[in-house]
Order: C-alpha cells, then structure tokens, then sequence
C-alpha cells in the first residue's frame, strides 16, 4: 500500500510561490527569470538579501559657480624690464604678491587684471599721468602715498644720463623695490574697503564693496606736467637712438 503525501505551497505576502514579494517566477526589470525579487539580481545588498537593503549613494560635487566676479585693475607703469633693476624687481615682487593673495581673491569673488604698460614716450607718459618709474595703481591709485625718488644707475646706463627712478616708502623704511607685503595690502585694501580708511575705519567694513577712489579721481581733475626727470630721460633715449 502505497502512501502519498500532498506537498504545500508557501505563499508569500502576494501570493505567489516561494521566495517574497513576487515569488520565484517575478521577473526583474530586465524581464529575465531568476531566484532575486522585485527588480532582479541587482535589487539585491551586497548581503544578498532583497527587498531590505539600502541603496547606495554618491556625493556629487556641487558645479562651479557662475556668478560674475568684481574686478581689481592693476596698472604696471615702467620705462624698461630690460636693463632697469627697480623696474624688474618690482614686477617680480607683483606676480609673487599675486600669487599669494589669488585664493583670498577667488574666495572674496574678485578677479584681479593686471596691465604692464612701457611708458616709451612723452605721449604715452601723459597719457597715462605718468609721475615716475615705476610705478603701481590698484584702481587707478598710486599705492605709494608719497613721491621719493634716488639716483637709478641701471637706467643712467640705459639713457647714458642721471636718472631717477622711484623709492618705495613702507613702515618707515625707504626700499629701491616694493616689498611684497606693501603690494598685499594695497590689494585687500581694495577688496575690504576704502583704502584711505583707517584699519579701525567703521566705514572699511570687510565684506563692503570697494568705496570709489576719491584720491584718483581728484589727480585726473589736475592738469598734467611731465616730470623734468622723465623729459631728460626721453630726450636721452632720443639721442642715443640718432
């Protein structure tokens, strides 16, 4: 006497068979049979169990802002970048000094354009307003507050007469180059505030826009008159040239 025993079927929660949520015969989203559920293998953890893991995410990096930055205009005006000692050191000492502060720039939203212009000729000195050699405007302000001018051997080689050449006054010393840190501040000044404020100036808030430079504006309402210095150079140039 033969005994069969009537094998049971486990339903899952939608009733079908074996398996959970769809059973054994659910196909996943690429339509191909499997053992995974609701959408396939790939539906499955990495514990293998399904229906129950987490999905895995990645960071993105949020995209570069768009947003127009404020501009920092910086004139280099120079006689020669070849012979003259003054005018060399002080457009190395620039790109050192911009060097440093671009991550401040980048991250206080500015842009900083740097104009290296040779004054070669009386025309372009009054063009330009051109006092002495060299010099740096930061939006059209001379950063050194103050004129002093020495004795320059490497430009009397050039021109084969005496000439002089700006002197930098900084923290009360007197340098024949700009030192770097003058350059730095000429540049935050003019990102944080006026820059004829004082440090404790209620009006030099940082974060306001730049205040428009009283200083340069009242120099380009005063007629100009070319330096004797700079006549005498340009005449000797002249000269030399025939």
């Amino acid at each position: 006497m033969f005994l069969f025993r009537k094998k049971s079927k486990v339903q899952g929660s939608g009733g079908g068979v074996g398996g959970c949520c769809g059973g054994a015969e659910a196909k996943g989203a690429s339509g191909s049979k499997g053992g995974g559920c609701c959408s396939g293998a790939e539906s499955q953890d990495k514990s293998g169990d399904c229906c129950g893991g987490s999905a895995e995410t990645t960071a993105r990096p949020l995209p570069d802002s768009t947003e127009v930055k404020k501009k920092i205009t910086i004139d280099f005006l120079y006689l020669d970048l070849t012979v003259c000692t003054r005018c060399v050191g002080t457009g190395d000492t620039l790109d050192h000094a911009l060097a440093e502060v671009q991550e401040i720039l980048n991250a206080a939203g500015f842009a900083a354009t740097v104009n290296k212009v040779r004054i070669n000729s009386e025309d372009l000195a009054r063009q330009y307003r051109f006092v002495s050699s060299p010099t740096l405007r930061i939006n059209g302000r001379d950063i050194s507050g103050e004129l002093k001018e020495s004795r320059c051997e490497s430009c009397g080689d050039l021109c084969g007469e005496d000439v002089d050449c700006r002197s930098w006054v900084y923290q009360g010393q007197e340098y024949t180059q700009p030192p770097k840190a003058m350059i730095i501040n000429a540049i935050l000044s003019a990102v944080y505030g006026n820059p004829e404020a004082s440090p404790g100036d209620p009006s030099a808030s940082p974060g306001d826009p730049p205040a428009p430079d009283e200083a340069a504006s009242r120099d380009a309402q005063q007629p100009y008159v070319l330096p004797e210095n700079l006549a005498r150079f340009f005449q000797a140039v002249k000269n030399r040239k025939g």
